[in-house]
């Protein structure tokens, strides 16, 4: 078993300001300039040979290449169950259309459905049981957030891996749009 996401890499030129405002939470796990990305669709836990199919079916996917831009910030959760803090994702229909595609491919190599919504971000940090005071103080001092316009190009089959250090994120395979 592999565990499996799709996602668009975030440039070192966006990704340096968000790591500039990785600070003033305590106990937040910041997650580091090579970890962040939007995802476009998490896979879960997949066998081997189900990986081999997904990796052909998103290779397969086309699409003009985009721009997008993050902006706002976030919290994922409420009360003492907040978990993340985010970059958000300006609204952008490519990306949507790329998600969907995304989720068409795991369905052509039989994964199941995701049956949640998508709501593109950019995970910054993760939380245990934060003090949701603390959290609010952070998004309001970090608000607003709008970065340049990135282009998008490319995205990627990930796998994840635990390590004494935290989630190591390892790109698998990477498809040109």
């Amino acid at each position: 078993m592999i565990r499996l996401f799709a996602a668009i890499p975030v440039p070192d030129d966006i990704g340096e300001p968000l790591l500039r405002r990785q600070h003033g939470l305590p106990g937040a796990r910041w997650r580091p300039l090579e970890a962040l990305h939007i995802t476009l669709r998490f896979f879960g836990d997949v066998q081997e040979r189900a990986a081999e199919d997904l990796d052909l079916e998103l290779s397969h996917i086309t699409s003009p290449p985009f721009g997008l831009t993050l902006d706002s910030v976030g919290a994922f959760g409420e009360g003492p169950d907040i978990h993340a803090v985010w970059a958000g994702v300006a609204e952008s229909e490519p990306l949507r259309r790329l998600a969907g595609r995304c989720e068409t491919a795991a369905r052509r190599a039989k994964l199941p459905p995701d049956g949640r919504a998508y709501r593109p971000h950019v995970t910054m940090a993760y939380l245990r049981r934060p003090d949701p005071a603390d959290v609010a103080a952070w998004i309001e001092g970090n608000a607003p957030l709008r970065s340049p316009t990135f282009a998008v190009d490319r995205f990627g089959l990930y796998s994840t891996h635990q390590t004494g250090e935290g989630t190591r994120y390892v790109l698998e395979a990477e498809y040109r749009l």
